[in-house]
């Protein structure tokens, strides 16, 4: 039941929970809309991401004594780990591939050392955030014995079904954003219509998370309000380099088979007004800020959000501040000549496009609805408008009928990217698809026998992790030996030695066989979900 209380006794403190130095913008823009809906309501941001790890729960106690919360809402931003950075002392893909493909000895025994630590501090981070959250809650009710627990966050609409089982009774699980929820919590209304659940009352509906969101339109933050509520604000303006968040708009159409954006931000694409996303960006030029990441599922999902793209950068330009960089994930076979040119204008100096593939084929089986083609003459634009900087390109080797053709033809669309931008421009980044719930390829997985329903999609077990980080036989021996390779030549540039050394084993495809993918009269298929 909710807490009965009036909205003046409503003290909320947002939580987020230890992660990478990223800028939080989700409790940030929750705390802004619940403001401007219940403005007596006495709020406070704590940001454990600017904590010491030894000083986390003691920190936690100081500042729930001083506050003396009736509503906690925590924010869990990571679980999953698979991908080729270094993190949780150490890089998980080069151990996973050392211990799995290794055939030296020394080597293969590195791999399973550095794993292990990984596996350790993997399940310490997980005990621990669990136990911030209860400790949290416990040092709450000396206060108010009514004190709840709201739990949101990436990690969380990803893995809210396993997540419940180990949360105090009571809990509110939130899936997505939370402003909704939230709204109807505090106003005392019946709040479980929207995507959540409570921990010990029900069981989440099935699928939960592929309801779609309830609409809001989203105004700028007040950053004036939030200076007042975050100690640690300034925290993220300090370095000139930072990348703060600002959000333009929430949803993804697509059906990317490996993508869970899609399913935790919904397919309807809502817009936030130009104007207000300007004024927002505006709040943060006069402290200071010059590099915005529009934190976007994606920055023009498709060709009928051009114009709503324009009409942002135009306004940009408009506004005078002339001294800005930007940075996104661009679908590029959104772009246009005038979108290129406002692009470069206005200091876009590194954006990210996640092919996958560099094979037409390939990037149809996959579900990723966009054309080779197409971007690559969108590139030539944007390079043509002034385009000097980075590009970051996404590869996912070793999807579904992957052969040693599409890999060629992969090499090929690389290096003709790095025609257009300047090959020391394009860095590759080479990922093996981390296996998520609730998307296609989970789906697929379970049609191919690969893995069965029930099984626990949080677990770094071996068995469990190499079914889940996404690179399965024939080729995931070669893809390993490759991957082994490059880290031995050139640790520092791996994605750009791993396409190198593919070269050399594989050769490269005429580039027009990369972009002509014939339809198949019996096309294997995905799988078929409504």
């Amino acid at each position: 039941m909710a807490v009965e209380t009036t909205m003046m006794e409503n003290r909320i403190l947002y939580v987020r929970l230890p992660c990478n130095p990223i800028f939080p913008i989700g409790v940030v823009y929750l705390s802004d809309h619940v403001h401007k809906l219940f403005p007596d309501i006495e709020q406070r941001i704590f940001d454990l991401g600017t904590v010491p790890p030894l000083d986390y729960a003691t920190a936690l106690d100081t500042c729930i004594d001083e506050f003396k919360p009736t509503l906690l809402v925590f924010s869990w931003r990571d679980i999953q780990i698979y991908a080729p950075v270094g993190g949780r002392g150490g890089n998980p893909l080069q151990n996973a591939f050392e211990f799995y493909y290794a055939k030296n000895p020394f080597i293969k025994l590195r791999g399973a050392l550095g794993g292990l630590r990984i596996f350790i501090a993997y399940y310490v981070e997980l005990w621990r955030n669990l136990g911030l959250i209860k400790r949290g809650l416990k040092r709450a009710q000396k206060y108010n014995s009514q004190a709840r627990v709201v739990l949101g966050g990436g990690a969380v609409s990803v893995f809210y079904q396993q997540l419940g089982k180990s949360l105090p009774a009571g809990t509110i699980i939130s899936v997505g954003e939370g402003e909704t929820l939230l709204t109807k919590f505090l106003g005392g209304q019946e709040f479980r219509d929207e995507r959540c659940y409570v921990v010990g009352e029900n069981q989440p509906r099935q699928r939960l998370i592929h309801e779609q969101p309830t609409p809001l339109e989203k105004t700028a933050c007040n950053y004036d309000y939030i200076e007042t509520i975050w100690p640690e604000f300034n925290y993220y303006l300090q370095d000139q380099d930072f990348y703060v968040g600002v959000q333009t708009k929430r949803g993804c159409p697509h059906n990317c088979c490996y993508c869970v954006y899609t399913v935790v931000e919904g397919k309807q694409v809502r817009i936030n007004p130009a104007d207000e996303v300007v004024a927002e960006m505006r709040q943060l030029y006069n402290r200071g800020v010059r590099n915005f990441w529009f934190t976007d599922a994606q920055f023009i999902p498709a060709r009928k959000y051009i114009d709503d793209a324009v009409e942002l950068l135009q306004k940009i330009v408009d506004s005078g501040m002339t001294d800005i960089n930007w940075a996104a994930y661009i679908r590029a076979d959104n772009l246009t000549p005038e979108l290129c040119e406002l692009m470069a204008k206005t200091g876009m100096n590194y954006f990210e496009i996640g092919i996958t593939s560099g094979s037409q084929e390939l990037v149809r089986k996959m579900r990723m609805g966009y054309n080779l083609r197409t971007v690559l003459q969108n590139c030539r634009d944007l390079k043509a408008a002034g385009f000097n900087d980075l590009v970051s390109v996404n590869y996912s080797f070793n999807v579904i009928d992957e052969r040693h053709e599409t890999i060629r033809q992969t090499i090929a669309y690389h290096r003709e990217l790095e025609r257009i931008f300047g090959a020391d421009k394009v860095e590759p980044a080479i990922f093996f698809i981390g296996l998520q719930p609730h998307t296609h390829l989970e789906e697929y997985a379970f049609k191919e026998g690969i893995l069965k329903p029930g099984y626990d999609p949080m677990s770094l077990m071996p068995w469990t992790a190499k079914k889940l980080l996404w690179n399965p036989e024939p080729l995931g021996s070669f893809f390993g030996e490759v991957c082994l390779q490059a880290w031995r030549r050139n640790p520092n540039e791996f994605g750009r030695e791993v396409m190198n050394i593919l070269e050399e084993r594989l050769g490269c495809a005429e580039l027009e066989t990369a972009l002509s993918a014939p339809i198949e009269a019996k096309e294997k298929q995905l799988v078929g979900i409504n």
